[in-house]
């Protein structure tokens, strides 16, 4: 498929995961890319691996403001448009509410949620000159309680809920806002995640889907789809991809 020719993407958080496999899943489809992350290596790593040419790639924390409207107006100055924001860049940990710190709290809220925030502030006026849409990532734990996940949740539930709301504003003139609420994934991000000493498991358990976790392809796969034109009809969504996590 070539849903994307010619179109300019910009994708957060690329150097690994769900991020990498989206800007791969994007190039392969004619689009031409920028891709943002911290981890400049990483960066290079995605950047070896996308079909094409007239990529780019920029170092990026997301929890700055000034440097999420920098980094859209580089993308807009580099290709002249933009036409789909993916909002994929994330952190997560597992941690009794008593053991949260103060500076725990303002990172996850200011990767996972007011980054999202200030990037598609930034993005919606040239996506609206594009009828273009932007696709956040959400997850399973912004559509109900996890144990030890409060401050996750709390960014995820932001996340998915700035997504409907922008999807209401913009709908009439234009712009569609979507979301994708993975459940388990197997990337470094995860792999990387620790349960707190004295967990109950039975609180555990429950984080955990029906089957094995999702390929970041997968999650690609699905950004991907609400970002073509087949969806055209769907805004506001919230697509829940957990294995059956949440269906009981």
């Amino acid at each position: 498929m070539n849903r994307f020719t010619d179109r300019i993407v910009m994708i957060t958080g690329a150097a690994s995961g769900i991020g990498r496999a989206t800007a791969q899943r994007f190039a392969a489809e004619g689009a031409r890319v920028a891709i943002s992350d911290m981890n400049a290596e990483g960066l290079e790593g995605t950047l070896a691996l996308l079909d094409g040419s007239g990529h780019h790639s920029m170092t990026l924390d997301v929890s700055d403001p000034a440097a999420c409207r920098a980094a859209v107006s580089t993308v807009v100055a580099q290709f002249g448009r933009l036409d789909v924001l993916c909002n994929v860049a994330g952190i997560a940990f597992l941690k009794h509410l008593a053991d949260v710190s103060e500076s725990d709290w303002h990172r996850m809220i200011g990767v996972n949620l007011s980054g999202t925030f200030f990037l598609c502030q930034a993005a919606m006026p040239h996506l609206l000159e594009s009828k273009g849409n932007i696709v956040n990532i959400a997850s399973t734990a912004g559509l109900g309680g996890q144990a030890y996940n409060a401050a996750y949740c709390a960014s995820k539930g932001g996340v998915l809920l700035l997504t409907k709301a922008l999807a209401v504003e913009f709908a009439a003139r234009g712009v569609r806002v979507n979301a994708v609420c993975p459940g388990g994934v197997k990337t470094p991000l995860a792999a990387g995640i620790r349960m707190p000493e004295g967990a109950d498991p039975t609180l555990v358990s429950k984080l955990f889907p029906l089957i094995d976790s999702a390929d970041p392809s997968e999650i690609a796969a699905a950004v991907a789809y609400l970002a073509s034109d087949e969806a055209r009809f769907i805004t506001g969504e919230g697509l829940t991809i957990d294995g059956g996590q949440t269906a009981s």
